[in-house]
């Protein structure tokens, strides 16, 4: 039984810590592709350490997405996230590209064919999760940590009070106080953040940060008991990929549920949406948002896996963690069939083969905003209606 007064922490990074440098880039040469073929094939992995920029993997594509047009790919997105340093430039880096045909062999098992259904891109398991704790339906813990990076990161960007001299490199930290199960206050905040002014102080960048804190957080959530750790090991000058080699795909959980529901394994970025550890995350975060949302369960976990050439999940597994006001078996029935959880089926109904990629490589690809291009399709809750109405 989960315990009802307890403390959970979960951790963010900025767009500008290293591997996200990296998973930016490998989502902006998935959106490059997808824009100018939607059913092109990507799995694109980035390296970056001190000027320099390393990209490879296989694709299936159109020509026109050339070496030069991926190394300027990526020189746009160091730009934008605002890297114009000695040992790390938008301008300066050198970038590698090796990018090659995807392996037949994989094709022939993911293709459609004569009555085969295209199949899924990989074998794996993926989970979805929901809850009640804010109104984005995401646990509070990551969801803040994300916020007040993405806060302080649009500060820095317009240069708002004091926080243009903070650089792009970023994580913070962040420790909720739950009381009867519920998310009630702060007890430890952690903030490390890169400055470009050598001379500042921990305590000079704890005094441009906070007030941005103070107000990303819900109001009575900061106490005077909470423990602020604002740059602990003192200067963070050298940061980014300047700093510490980064590489796609390492921070799985950030993009998740930092840490408050299970995880298949499987990274995100790079990666275009016939592959499962994507879309089906996606499709998986959607069903459980939509079951929470009807108000069928304060939280729910759902499971889907899948075979490598293979259109239908293996299986499906719902967990309301004792929060529900329906039968776990009937729901996860009445999942399989509400929508169409094949590979395609997924790309389809949450219209996934558009260029939507680059901009979930930073702040978590759940708990976000739909966006009227389609981008963030998962996190509507269109299906609550039908749900509650079928199941309630």
């Amino acid at each position: 039984m989960r315990r009802s007064s307890y403390l959970f922490t979960s951790e963010s990074v900025s767009e500008g810590h290293p591997d996200k440098v990296c998973d930016r880039i490998s989502d902006a040469v998935v959106d490059a592709y997808l824009g100018a073929e939607p059913e092109a094939r990507v799995a694109c992995e980035t390296l970056a350490t001190t000027n320099r920029v390393v990209i490879a993997g296989e694709v299936r594509g159109p020509e026109s997405i050339t070496k030069d047009r991926v190394i300027q790919l990526a020189r746009d997105a160091i730009k934008d996230i605002g890297y114009e340093q000695e040992g790390f430039h938008w301008k300066n880096a050198e970038v590698d590209v090796y990018l090659h045909a995807q392996s037949a062999h994989i094709a022939q098992g993911v293709d459609a064919a004569g009555n085969k259904d295209e199949g899924a891109g990989d074998q794996g398991i993926m989970f979805g999760y929901a809850c009640n704790e804010t109104p984005e339906l995401m646990p509070a813990p990551i969801y803040y940590a994300h916020k007040i990076l993405e806060d302080l990161t649009q500060a820095r960007k317009t240069k708002a009070n004091g926080a243009a001299v903070l650089g792009p490199d970023a994580k913070s930290q962040v420790t909720v106080r739950y009381q009867n199960g519920k998310p009630v206050g702060v007890t430890q905040i952690v903030l490390s953040t890169q400055h470009l002014d050598e001379a500042l102080t921990s305590e000079d960048v704890r005094a441009i940060v906070e007030p941005y804190i103070r107000r990303t957080l819900p109001e009575g959530w900061v106490s005077p008991e909470t423990i602020w750790h604002v740059n602990p090991t003192g200067k963070f000058v050298i940061g980014g990929p300047d700093g510490d080699c980064g590489l796609t795909g390492r921070k799985i959980i950030v993009d998740t549920y930092g840490g408050a529901a299970p995880h298949g394994g499987g990274a995100f970025s790079g990666k275009d949406p016939t592959k499962v550890d994507r879309s089906a995350a996606y499709a998986a975060r959607y069903l459980a948002k939509n079951v929470v949302a009807a108000g069928l369960a304060d939280r729910c976990t759902l499971q889907l896996s899948y075979a490598i050439g293979v259109a239908k999940p293996l299986s499906i597994y719902v967990d309301l963690h004792d929060t529900g006001k329906v039968d776990e078996g009937k729901l996860e029935s009445y999942l399989m069939d509400a929508v169409d959880l094949s590979p395609r089926g997924i790309r389809t109904h949450l219209g996934l083969n558009r260029p939507i990629y680059a901009r979930t490589s930073a702040y978590g690809h759940f708990g976000r905003k739909p966006d009227a291009d389609g981008g963030f399709s998962w996190e509507r809750t269109d299906l609550a209606d039908s749900l509650k109405s079928a199941l309630a």
